[in-house]
């Protein structure tokens, strides 16, 4: 029982601090190249980034996931998931947001609560590993 407790703590652990793993496909980018692509988003974190926009300031929030700048995009979709592009904004005044990671959003690129679906998802796959029997 212990250490089923103590993998339950670690997968929570992991799960705030590992993005999934993407759907993805090869695409042949050349004779001998090939090339890692998504066809769907990635979730980029498991939980939310608290942001300060600025009013007036145009902002692109990554939608793909792949971004190293998350929450905003840096041109990785181009190259890793190119049919998902940003989502470009403007906000008309000054604010502190929460933005999505998880990619999963119906609000974008604003939180919705869409990862706590996927943090369930993801523990219950996980704890349904831990009582497998080989």
């Amino acid at each position: 029982e212990r250490s089923a407790v103590l993998s339950a703590q670690r997968l929570l652990t992991d799960l705030q601090t590992t993005p999934a793993p993407p759907s993805a496909g090869f695409r042949v980018c050349g004779e001998t190249c090939l090339r890692l692509q998504t066809t769907q988003p990635v979730p980029a974190a498991r939980l939310p980034y608290r942001v300060k926009l600025t009013a007036g300031k145009l902002y692109a929030w990554c939608a793909c996931g792949h971004s190293k700048k998350q929450p905003f995009c840096d041109g990785a979709h181009a190259s890793k998931a190119p049919g998902i592009k940003p989502v470009r904004f403007t906000p008309d005044k000054d604010k502190a947001v929460l933005l999505c990671a998880c990619k999963q959003t119906k609000n974008q690129p604003y939180c919705d609560g869409s990862h706590l679906k996927v943090i369930y998802r993801d523990v219950v796959k996980s704890v349904k590993g831990l009582f497998k029997h080989e």
